[in-house]
């Protein structure tokens, strides 16, 4: 491999890795155009590292090859799709991987799903997926309190003082995570410092030699990063110790695996996978959101409008949260012009066929979820931010076929909808939202996509 000292490998490569480990692929070229590989050992890898990103390899390779190209990881041959049309042309049985689920379980040494029987993980899965919906509706005014606690701290402020957007929304994402997830305990303004130090110490590993094998060379890293992961699953496993087999007021995602027939061993993952995916998901998708709103006054107005014209003075509610289609719309938007998760995998179990090329078997099939997200054949003025574009049903069923609505969304990306709707009723009712001047936002394209630097606003007091 590469020597990557001078080079933080990305979220989206070390998937690459993990899948690719675990399916070795093939090495036949498929006449796909694309990249020759740069160098006999690493592929094209050379030329990701200078893109910065795989996103970011992946628009210029889209932009010289078309939507249908090809590219090498070491010495397997990857697949990109970077249109709409060719995404429906793939839709087949082959196994679509959860990006969050291949490299956090790989990245952790947990049993990833892709091994295997498909019943049971199909299983799992779906009680995952219950967890979800289940601690949404049991916490729902816990999240609406967590809210207004934001709400009042921002309005204590001066109006001229810059909040600093990103660590705000992290923290307001981490407490609503491990109270939805693991309880009460967390409550304790302590108890969520102490899991974001050990959050952040296992977080800031991925992206750094999972690859090059530099943790396993540096002590002091190593060491900081298992005692960090062991002291967050000593926590789920006293959580779960604790909640197995009693009654409580309120129901957590904890307690709908309890329910099923995981060992110990899968509820600590499950619950260790949704407690980091769910809080790095809704923080940005809650910082880009509010971002957004101060870049555009007549979007954070109608939003206003539509909040004031549903809500009236009372609080939200789960039922009325169906009727805020604008506040969906520039949910939705707020994605897409992000770009908040730019890549997803499927593995190409068997032959096949898109746009006249053979994709050999075995071959990891990238699906550029930036690349499509910003296609001005498929989204007009692709890169203004302009919630109306959702009004209309096509753009809905392009953004859920991208697998960000419906059906198809993921559970994390679920949750942070509706918490990132329970804030935005709380805070645009309440506050204007401003930009700062001179700020110049700069994009980090990882897993999830956040901003390179921190995100600086300023509020006032609505009349």
């Amino acid at each position: 491999m590469l020597d990557f000292a001078i080079f933080a490998v990305t979220f989206l490569l070390i998937l690459v890795g993990a899948v690719l480990y675990l399916y070795p692929a093939s090495r036949q070229a498929s006449g796909i155009p694309g990249l020759a590989p740069t160098d006999e050992k690493d592929g094209n890898l050379p030329d990701i590292i200078s893109s910065s990103s795989l996103h970011e390899f992946l628009v210029n390779l889209h932009e010289k090859y078309g939507p249908l190209v090809s590219f090498w990881f070491g010495r397997r041959l990857v697949v990109s799709l970077g249109s709409i049309d060719l995404l429906k042309q793939h839709i087949n049985p082959n196994r679509l991987l959860d990006p969050f689920e291949t490299m956090l379980k790989s990245l952790l040494r947990y049993q990833s799903s892709l091994n295997g029987d498909t019943g049971e993980s199909h299983m799992r899965r779906k009680l995952y997926e219950n967890g979800v919906t289940k601690s949404l509706q049991s916490n729902f005014a816990l999240i609406q309190k967590l809210s207004e606690e934001l709400l009042a701290k921002w309005l204590s402020l001066p109006e001229a003082q810059h909040v600093p957007l990103c660590q705000h929304m992290l923290g307001f994402a981490m407490k609503s995570v491990t109270q939805t997830a693991m309880g009460s305990s967390f409550e304790d303004d302590q108890e969520v410092i102490r899991f974001r130090r050990h959050h952040d110490a296992i977080w800031s590993e991925i992206g750094k030699g999972f690859l090059d094998g530099s943790l396993d060379k540096n002590m002091t890293r190593k060491k900081l990063y298992e005692d960090a992961l062991m002291e967050m699953e000593s926590t789920l496993r006293k959580v779960t110790k604790e909640r197995r087999g009693r009654s409580f007021n309120r129901h957590i995602f904890i307690d709908t695996l309890l329910q099923g027939s995981l060992s110990d061993q899968q509820i600590l993952e499950d619950t260790m996978i949704f407690s980091l995916a769910g809080c790095i998901i809704t923080a940005n998708l809650c910082t880009w959101a509010v971002y957004f709103l101060t870049t555009s006054e007549d979007v954070q107005q109608n939003l206003y409008k539509e909040m004031d014209r549903v809500l009236g003075k009372g609080p939200i509610t789960h039922e009325k949260i169906e009727q805020l289609r604008y506040c969906r719309q520039v949910l939705c938007e707020t994605v897409r012009t992000a770009k908040l998760t730019p890549i997803a995998a499927q593995l190409q179990e068997l032959e096949g066929r898109v746009d006249q090329h053979t994709i050999p078997k075995e071959t990891l099939v990238l699906y550029a979820l930036g690349v499509m997200l910003q296609d001005s054949s498929s989204w007009p003025s692709p890169y203004k931010f302009d919630p109306e574009r959702f009004s209309e049903e096509l753009a809905m069923k392009n953004l859920s076929l991208l697998g960000f609505s419906g059906s198809q969304e993921c559970p994390e990306l679920r949750f942070a909808y509706m918490v990132a709707t329970v804030l935005l009723s709380v805070l645009v009712r309440k506050l204007y939202l401003h930009p700062v001047k001179g700020q110049v936002m700069e994009t980090k394209y990882e897993l999830v996509t956040s901003p390179k630097e921190e995100a600086w606003i300023t509020v006032s007091k609505r009349s």
